[in-house]
């Protein structure tokens, strides 16, 4: 299951996310966004669970829990199967 978690600290980094949710069980990976130019951190990752079980129960552990004094977001990735019209780039008419 994949995850997403924002309002991180900004002084955090993958691997204080992996300790985080693997206290809840496997965790497949972890990827920290950064900033492109200075690599700073953008304050939200994702994580990847194989087990839905375990990361189901990482989320209704961690949703709006303190971590490093932030009240952290974390929800399981939907993936939308239908493209949205204003995605696409074809022509109109």
């Amino acid at each position: 299951m994949h995850i997403h978690v924002s309002n991180l600290h900004s002084n955090l980094i993958e691997a204080d996310l992996m300790r985080l949710f693997s206290k809840f069980g496997e965790v497949a990976s972890v990827e920290l966004m950064r900033d492109k130019l200075n690599n700073r951190s953008l304050c939200h990752g994702f994580i990847d669970m194989p087990v839905k079980k375990e990361a189901e129960q990482a989320v209704a552990s961690l949703d709006k829990s303190d971590v490093n004094g932030r009240k952290v977001s974390v929800d399981e990735v939907v993936y939308d199967p239908v493209p949205h019209a204003s995605w696409s780039h074809s022509p109109k008419g």
